[in-house]
């Protein structure tokens, strides 16, 4: 009788209390193929009463029972003939039925631990979006269940997350061979003469690797010995592999959606029996099943570089010369995906700067792209002047307006939720004034060590609506450090902000007083070694412009006062020895204070300051703006600004709140800057 036909007899009725065998063959019979331990297990799980003499005949529920226990190991039909065959059911040998039945339970065997290999490699590859940690899964999940060593090569191209062409076409070198990457390496020992990881590797064209490229398939070298083609890529490293003990190999193409990313190796030692084509499918399965998870992780790099450029082109590439603050600036984007923190340093007439820390919600493109209209919309605002609280205003009324376009426009990303703070330190009376947006309260670390986060009033997120912003203003103590940061330096899934403050607080009480060694201390202290969202940090200390720097007149709207002040400025400016500027600014003062006397109310107080430019800077108590024009020919007036515009390098308007300020700015000679 063929082992076929036996095992697709059907059933017989009633064969389970038919059949006969002593204790001792069932015994023998399940130790054969469940061990000792396994045959004593099945034994004492029956629920009947089982003789103690071997010889004894066993019970029909035994027999029934032990045929249960061994189908579960080997199958039902194979179990059935097992118990017929020492029973003496069937007339066939019954050292080839138990071998025929070993075969069987052995290949079983092998396919279960396949499918379960395959199994864990589909939870086991791919648990990031990072391309070399994906390429050292698929290494160790091959180690040693399938191969002794396993290798991975990648293009070049995959690992800036481009893709390297359609049938790999762009990893070919001018004669036909492959350069790639090795990513990953895994195996049952370290000292394999492998190629080192993170080594180019050239594949000449009869490799295995090359070959396995071109047909899309994977490569059997059953006896490395043997291969020509293998040995060619490099003859004494080749030569090496064999006497390591290493002796078959099987190389499979990495290919995902049309792109073929490169080839994973599997590399044999230990076994004696070489790879057989058998092991062809499972080694095309791995391969198959690694190569989504890599071009995701691909995708993702490519998504994410670009993202992270986007955002570090709209970031300030280098923070603007003023002497307002000593400052000094982080970022960080996250590892899962960059997001949409900013920062900004914008330098303001009369020896001022704002300072901006903005977060927006979200990752990736939309949030980077967000942001740079935001920092962009914050500059605009920045150029008028405003107050930070009107700033708030005006930044939150322009998110609104973004998102209701983008919902007529059936967009569901919104910009609602951003968050933003807006503060401006004057470096001459050094009062600081700065209003937020849901943003965390910043830090003011003082000289002497102490450290406190400073109340402002917290508004809602911009794109919110309903309330405005309140300003807060305070004097800053000189050399103190104004400390802005994003949410992700203190916030952690697993710890309260409390802690993450607290930390913060901690560190600044200690860290060095310079700015650069003050961010170094706070990353330090504060990075976490997953980063799951951006980090922006900007420490700015506090500079004062000195009162030899600063003058100031008070006068009465009155015609000769202007004689006055510009006999005064004249030597002021020979004591700046700013001889060079005395002309010019004689002709702007003289504009602006008649200007003022003209169009103002009260009394005029006029103010020079000599910082890194010549401000020149006329208050008065009325709010009407000035506006530059062209005069007509016979017009007798309307001349002033335009004078000014042309010899000044800017000039402009802000508001108080009793009046205005227009100013002036002159470009100081080099030799004389502050």
């Amino acid at each position: 009788m063929q082992f076929v036909e036996v095992l697709a007899e059907p059933v017989r009725e009633r064969r389970r209390w038919q059949v006969r065998a002593t204790v001792g063959e069932l015994d023998a019979l399940l130790e054969r193929f469940l061990g000792r331990d396994g045959a004593q297990r099945a034994l004492r799980s029956y629920s009947g009463t089982r003789p103690e003499s071997p010889g004894a005949e066993a019970a029909p529920e035994l027999v029934h029972h032990a045929e249960a226990q061994l189908a579960g190991s080997v199958g039902a039909a194979s179990a059935r003939l097992a118990v017929d065959a020492v029973a003496g059911e069937e007339h066939i040998d019954t050292d080839d039925v138990m071998e025929m039945i070993g075969e069987a339970s052995q290949r079983v065997e092998l396919v279960r631990r396949r499918l379960k290999l395959l199994y864990d490699a589909t939870g086991g590859i791919g648990t990031t979006l990072d391309v070399t940690r994906t390429a050292e899964e698929l290494a160790q999940v091959a180690v040693p269940r399938f191969a002794d060593f396993v290798t991975v090569e990648l293009a070049e191209s995959v690992l800036r997350g481009d893709e390297p062409g359609v049938n790999g076409s762009s990893i070919y070198t001018h004669n036909g061979s492959v350069q790639m990457r090795r990513l990953a390496s895994n195996g049952i020992r370290d000292d394999a003469p492998l190629f080192a990881t993170g080594g180019l590797i050239t594949f000449v064209p009869t490799s295995p690797p090359v070959r396995s490229i071109e047909s899309g398939q994977a490569v059997l070298v059953p006896r490395l010995g043997e291969s020509r083609g293998w040995q060619a890529v490099d003859q004494v490293r080749a030569d090496r592999i064999l006497d390591y003990g290493i002796h078959s190999l099987i190389t499979a193409p990495l290919p995902a959606r049309g792109v073929l990313l490169g080839v994973v190796n599997f590399w044999r030692s230990e076994k004696p029996e070489p790879f057989e084509q058998d092991d062809l499918f499972l080694a095309s399965e791995l391969a198959a099943r690694a190569a989504v998870s890599l071009d995701n992780a691909r995708r993702y790099t490519r998504e994410h570089g670009m993202a992270v450029s986007l955002q570090r082109s709209l970031l300030p590439r280098a923070l603007p010369a003023q002497n307002a603050v000593e400052v000094a600036s982080r970022y960080l984007p996250a590892q899962a995906g960059v997001g949409g923190d900013w920062f900004d340093v914008i330098p303001l007439p009369g020896a001022r700067v704002a300072l901006v820390m903005g977060d927006v919600v979200g990752h990736g493109l939309h949030a980077a792209a967000t942001m740079g209209r935001l920092r962009t919309a914050v500059h605009n605002f920045s150029a008028l002047d405003l107050p930070p609280d009107e700033l708030l205003g005006h930044l939150d009324e322009l998110v609104a307006r973004i998102d209701q376009d983008a919902a007529t426009a059936g967009d569901d990303t919104t910009v609602a939720g951003a968050t933003c703070l807006y503060a401006v330190y004057d470096s001459v009376s050094r009062m600081c004034a700065m209003a937020r947006a849901g943003h965390p309260t910043p830090a003011l670390a003082h000289s002497d060590g102490r450290v406190e986060f400073l109340e402002v009033p917290s508004g809602l997120p911009l794109g919110i609506g309903g309330l405005p912003f309140e300003a807060t203003e305070l004097r800053l103590p000189e050399g103190s450090r104004l400390v802005l940061f994003t949410d992700g330096l203190v916030e952690r899934r697993d710890q309260d902000i409390d802690t993450g403050l607290r930390l913060l607080r901690e560190t600044l009480a200690h860290a060095d007083q310079a700015p650069e060694r003050t961010c170094d201390a706070v990353l330090d202290a504060l990075l976490p070694e997953s980063q799951s969202d951006d980090i922006a940090l900007l420490v700015a200390r506090t500079q004062v412009l000195s009162a030899s720097q600063v003058a100031e007149w008070e006068l009465e709207p009155d015609p000769a006062a202007v004689r006055r002040v510009r006999a005064a400025v004249t030597e002021l400016l020979a004591e700046w020895g700013l001889e060079e500027l005395m002309d010019t600014t004689e002709l702007i003062l003289s504009e602006l204070i008649t200007n003022a006397m003209r169009h103002g109310e009260g009394a005029i107080k006029v103010r020079l300051l000599r910082d890194r430019t010549l401000y020149c800077e006329v208050f008065d108590h009325s709010s009407t703006s000035p506006h530059l024009r062209y005069a007509a020919t016979m017009d007798e007036g309307g001349r002033g600004l335009f004078l000014v515009a042309q010899f000044a390098e800017r000039w402009g308007t802000r508001y108080t709140e009793d009046g205005k300020v227009i100013w002036a700015e002159q470009t100081v000679p080099e030799s004389h800057g502050g």
